[in-house]
């Protein structure tokens, strides 16, 4: 294409100003991915990271609250409480602050910094709640939510398990977007369930409209979905990274009878997928969006005729940044490519052999030292001078080194760091087994591992228990 034509083609997605961001929502873009080996099929992805609140739950935000609305469910005034991995919360956020609701979400434990902070500075009240216990317990998210809102007065609890207006937002907007996207041929849809509302909506607008369309499941390793599909029985649920989708129980709003096949995607294969989307196709998604690829590329290339498929993106990695895109959060939840050597060096993290290690200079200042520990979140800095390890600085250093009285407290920060490191160093050999870390560990020191005279980087107690978390898995 031109240069003209190009520009031609970016003026047309111009529109008038719009009155509302909420009149952003839903009309998201759909991009053939040809990076990928896909077999004889063409695969296509809808980015619904383009919704104003970067996920695809902002259709089903915008529904349950319109409906609740009609309903008299929700007042002016009123408070939406609702369970979730954190983008429903977004979507209600992002809906019903500007109209004036208090939002309450209880959100499990293991969501991302990002989607927290995300939240908070929309103005939600967030509960932080265990992301190991199922339904029943106290603590589980769904009945923590449940109960705060029939303990609230004037709360509306959203329920997006269960509420038909989410099912609904996809049967009337997503569906149709798509089929006209990709001029009404499309024979496969891959989707995950975290409630259920895309699957069930889809599906039943497809059985209506595009009968040759076949709904696929893509569901983390651990989640009972897929096993349900393929065995007929309900398994014990186990536990996976990824976030959003897999459940631990069928929510009333996911119809398995419109699955036509399902895929079990292990954790390690969804973050190597949407790395891969990122650095083949320039896409940026979350961790459920490299389930839904994975299980899209798995299905394309065990089709033996030609097929259109169709994926989501299903939020914006941006969400992810501290997770699935830190190579050192991957290499600490097993989920690297990394080379395994048998001794110590598997347990160093920040490797000062590769350049990844967080140092510091002799000279430089305690608050150049504090600064890196802030935002590298260690504890422990080894000092370094050219490119010889010469002492430690840990938290406890700097702060026997700058506390005391107000004035010259400055001065004190801005003093060199060597006046406060340890240089009485007790260092380790790669070559030893992990029982050499329990006598460090016992003088509340670091362990500081070498390779003959090569500094390799250090351990702490946290990564010598992530170690053995990896291998009991």
């Amino acid at each position: 294409m031109s240069e003209h034509g190009k520009a031609d083609g970016a003026v047309s997605r111009l529109r008038p100003p719009y009155a509302s961001v909420l009149d952003l929502i839903g009309q998201t873009p759909i991009v053939e991915l040809t990076k990928f080996d896909t077999g004889k099929c063409r695969l296509f992805i809808k980015l619904e990271s383009q919704n104003p609140g970067g996920s695809i739950k902002d259709r089903i935000a915008l529904s349950m609250i319109a409906a609740a609305e009609r309903q008299g469910k929700l007042r002016p005034g009123g408070t939406i409480v609702e369970a979730t991995a954190g983008n429903t919360g977004l979507g209600l956020a992002q809906v019903g602050i500007p109209k004036g609701y208090r939002i309450i979400l209880v959100v499990p434990d293991k969501m991302s910094r990002e989607k927290i902070q995300h939240l908070r500075a929309l103005g939600a009240e967030v509960r932080m709640t265990r992301s190991d216990v199922g339904k029943g317990h106290p603590e589980y998210y769904q009945d923590m939510a449940e109960k705060i809102a029939a303990e609230t007065s004037g709360a509306f609890y959203a329920n997006q398990f269960a509420n038909p207006a989410n099912p609904l937002a996809h049967e009337t907007t997503t569906g149709p977007e798509i089929l006209a996207q990709l001029d009404g041929d499309v024979d496969a849809a891959v989707v995950g369930v975290g409630s259920g509302g895309t699957l069930t909506g889809l599906g039943r607008y497809f059985a209506k409209h595009s009968p040759k369309t076949e709904m696929v499941l893509a569901d983390p390793v651990g989640s009972v979905l897929a096993p349900l599909i393929k065995t007929g029985k309900m398994e014990e649920a186990g536990s996976w990274t990824v976030e959003g989708i897999g459940e631990d129980f069928v929510p009333p709003n996911a119809d398995l009878s419109l699955v036509r096949k399902a895929y079990s995607i292990p954790d390690k294969q969804s973050m190597l997928a949407v790395r891969d989307l990122l650095s083949r196709e320039g896409i940026l998604a979350g961790s459920s969006s490299g389930t839904l690829l994975s299980a899209a590329l798995r299905y394309c290339r065990e089709q033996t005729v030609p097929k259109r498929v169709v994926t989501f993106v299903c939020d914006s990695g941006n969400k992810y940044l501290s997770k699935v895109f830190d190579d050192f959060w991957l290499a600490e939840q097993g989920l690297a490519e990394q080379e395994q050597h048998g001794d110590l060096r598997d347990l160093v993290m920040r490797s000062h052999r590769t350049g990844d290690t967080v140092w510091v200079g002799p000279q430089e200042s305690l608050l150049n030292a504090y600064g890196r520990m802030r935002r590298s979140d260690v504890s422990q800095l080894p000092v370094l001078d050219d490119g010889k390890l010469v002492g430690i600085v840990d938290e406890g250093d700097i702060l026997a080194k700058v506390d005391g009285p107000y004035d010259g407290r400055w001065d004190r920060f801005n003093g060199p760091v060597r006046t406060a490191m340890t240089s009485n160093l007790h260092t380790l050999q790669a070559s030893q087994t992990l029982d050499a870390l329990l006598p460090v560990f016992d003088r509340n020191e670091v362990a500081i591992v070498f390779d003959g005279e090569e500094f390799i980087g250090l351990i702490t107690r946290i990564d010598l228990i992530n170690h053995l978390r990896r291998r009991a898995r």
